[in-house]
């Protein structure tokens, strides 16, 4: 089959249309329509303060100011039919009571306009949405939806707007989506008082995961100072010490205007959604002056060791190794844009792929199972930080660990990088630019979330190449540019902290100790009027659970707003080499996506169970002249990323038929076309 790979490669060739932009020669493009804003310019409350071309990204994009409130906008132009909006605002908790995750879930049990409970839910077949949800970070909460409709973007805005300003947030709202003292059974008066709540349930679920106690713990002990040293989602034992006033006063602080960010994304006008929002939302505030700025974490003068318990792994193929170790360094401000970008990259260059020196030292001498569950570049936070060590290990190698990640770092420090290692993954930044996924605006909005939150500039983030330009620019002005990093970032920062997670026989039965404590701390201190109030609050929210929604207040989609057509995507059928081939011209900014099946339907029964592990590993083990780290830097070098997957494709007309296959996926920019069927060649040949 790959022999005829040339053949195919010659037609893909031919294709004139391949890797054109479709608005490069339309004069009504939507980002040539944004380009025509002015700096200044008053639109519906908002003022214009920037406009900038990214043409890395296909975009336009605008910045506003809401003039009465401050709130900050940025839309991105883009043709692009699935339209996203968001909604983003800084969330900074100082305990673990959870109240951004509880406020999150209890915003979306109705609002001022659409009082009917979980309204969210209730318009999934209402709306014609691609995407809707809402989600809680350690220091922003963002709420994004998106949708290919206009009329159901207008609808589903109207929503999520009423949603986070003016929420109803009753009080039978908190105790279901946070917590509440309730009988075991509800219609029992008699039955035991516990704790139960949605969120509380959730983080009870969360911390029973041993690598999310490890990461929780990371982050609180490499940034104790704020907001980072508690649990945004809530610490279950802490979680019960929140109140329903507390929940309603960081609501009326965190949830206005003046905290607030919004991005909208996509080809639909901009000055529709600016008068939207103002007229149903911002018209009503006025400009207030939140304190929940992240100040910076003060740099420690010498590393810091600490050590955490988790509960053991019934599951573990060797019950001695299930240790974890990590050394976690602190970084630079995530608001220093092209300093994010390099350390970044320096982070994929240490870590990622079978050539990278830590994966040399820590994984291939099987030493633990993997790279710890936090590992590598994390700007989620206001000060980036980055992780490396090992999970799956026993305690006796926690020295050796220790010693191995030094060790590397001085290598590095003195033997560099390969400079085809470098050009490998500035192709692969390449990559991620011209590659289009359908839900590219979100991608877009969780992008530039952490920089933006913490008032960063989220255009400048945007400009890839620009900054991969000024890297190669200082590289070649100091080779030495990525050794003085190592050096000034991990080995004489000493803002490090070195954290152990060992297995405790009893944790579960400690931690079932301590909410038992916790619970009857709550139930000594009830009289019996309050035990009764129990009882009836839990009856009356299982009748509000239980009674009939009417969801008619609800905006919803007719007929006549949807397009009675759906676009056709021509698809042209042709051969190669005796091979069938379909071709399927789009505009992808250059790139070229080939996929081909290969039936095994003749494939005998007894090898058939070894097909997925012959998936994962064909790709993977070398091939032609080249050994696995080469063959690994060429794909690289030259491709998206080369997968191999077993299929099943079912007949339409008949339930009974099926075809079993394998799928092979790659992607790779157009001028890199020979070398990708080049390596599918050298694979299967």
């Amino acid at each position: 089959m790959f022999r005829r790979a040339s053949a195919i490669y010659r037609r893909l060739r031919n294709l004139s249309v391949l890797g054109r932009c479709p608005w490069r020669h339309q004069s009504s493009s939507a980002p040539e329509r944004a380009l025509q804003y002015a700096v200044g310019q008053k639109i519906h409350g908002f003022t214009v303060t920037e406009v900038t071309a990214v043409p890395d990204l296909f975009l336009t994009a605008v910045k506003l100011s809401h003039d009465s409130t401050g709130a900050r906008y940025l839309h991105a132009a883009r043709d692009d039919k699935n339209n996203l909006f968001s909604v983003q605002f800084r969330t900074t908790p100082m305990d673990s009571t959870g109240v951004p995750h509880i406020l999150e879930h209890t915003v979306l049990c109705g609002s001022e306009r659409f009082p009917c409970r979980d309204p969210f839910f209730k318009m999934l077949n209402r709306s014609l949405s691609t995407f809707m949800n809402a989600m809680t970070a350690s220091d922003y909460t963002m709420y994004p939806f998106s949708t290919l409709n206009a009329k159901d973007f207008q609808n589903l805005l109207s929503v999520y707007l009423d949603a986070v300003f003016f929420p109803c947030l009753r009080e039978l709202d908190f105790w279901q989506e946070g917590w509440r003292l309730e009988n075991e059974d509800p219609q029992d008066p008699s039955s035991p008082l516990v704790f139960k709540g949605v969120v509380f349930n959730e983080m009870k679920g969360a911390f029973s995961d041993n690598e999310r106690v490890y990461g929780q713990h990371l982050q609180n002990k490499l940034l104790p100072d704020h907001t980072y040293a508690v649990v945004s989602g809530g610490e279950p034992l802490a979680i019960p010490d929140l109140t329903w006033d507390q929940l309603r006063e960081f609501h009326r602080i965190h949830y206005h205007p003046s905290n607030a960010r919004f991005f909208t994304y996509g080809d639909l006008p901009l000055e529709q959604h600016l008068k939207q929002i103002d007229e149903e939302a911002l018209v009503r505030f006025q400009r207030t002056e939140p304190d929940t700025a992240v100040p910076a974490q003060t740099h420690w003068t010498s590393p810091r060791e600490d050590h955490v318990t988790c509960s053991p792994d019934a599951m573990a193929p060797d019950p001695t190794k299930q240790n974890t170790l990590c050394v976690s360094y602190l970084l630079g401000d995530v608001t220093d844009v092209f300093e994010s970008f390099v350390l970044s990259l320096l982070s994929s260059l240490m870590i990622s792929g079978p050539n990278s020196p830590f994966y040399r030292s820590l994984i291939e001498p099987k030493i633990g199972s993997d790279f710890s569950s936090v590992v590598g570049y994390d700007g989620s936070t206001r000060q980036a930080s980055f992780s490396i060590g090992l999970q799956g290990m026993s305690e006796a190698d926690t020295e050796r660990v220790k010693h191995i990640i030094s060790d590397t770092i001085d290598d590095i420090i003195t033997k560099g990088f390969e400079e085809e290692r470098i050009e490998a993954l500035l192709h692969k930044i390449e990559i991620q630019m011209k590659h289009q996924s359908s839900s590219f605006g979100l991608s877009l909005a969780s992008y530039i979330a952490s920089c933006w939150n913490h008032d960063g500039d989220p255009v400048q983030l945007l400009r890839i190449s620009e900054n991969v330009s000024l890297f190669r620019r200082k590289l070649l002005e100091n080779p030495q540019l990525l050794q003085e990093k190592v050096q000034h970032y991990f080995k004489d920062n000493p803002h490090r902290l070195t954290l152990s997670m060992a297995p405790e026989e009893d944790y579960q039965q400690k931690q079932a100790e301590e909410e038992d404590a916790k619970l009857q701390h709550k139930i000594q201190q009830l009289s019996e009027h309050d035990r009764q109030q129990i009882y009836q609050k839990g009856l009356e929210l299982l009748s509000v659970q239980s009674a009939a929604q009417d969801a008619s207040c609800l905006p919803a989609l007719k007929v006549s707003d949807i397009e009675p057509t759906i676009q056709h995507t021509p698809v042209q059928m042709g051969s190669a080499g005796g091979v069938p081939v379909q071709y399927c011209e789009q505009p992808t900014n250059g790139m070229v996506y080939f996929r081909a099946l290969s039936s095994i339907n003749t494939l005998p029964e007894d090898l058939k169970p070894y097909v997925p592990l012959f998936c994962s590993i064909i790709t993977r083990m070398g091939c032609g002249q080249m050994d696995y780290r080469q063959q690994a830097q060429q794909m690289e070098l030259h491709t998206g990323g080369m997968s191999v997957s077993p299929q099943i494709l079912p007949e339409k007309t008949d339930m009974d038929m099926y075809e079993q296959g394998v799928l092979l996926t790659s992607s790779c920019l157009e001028r890199n076309l020979p070398e990708m069927f080049n390596l599918w060649s050298e694979i299967f040949n």
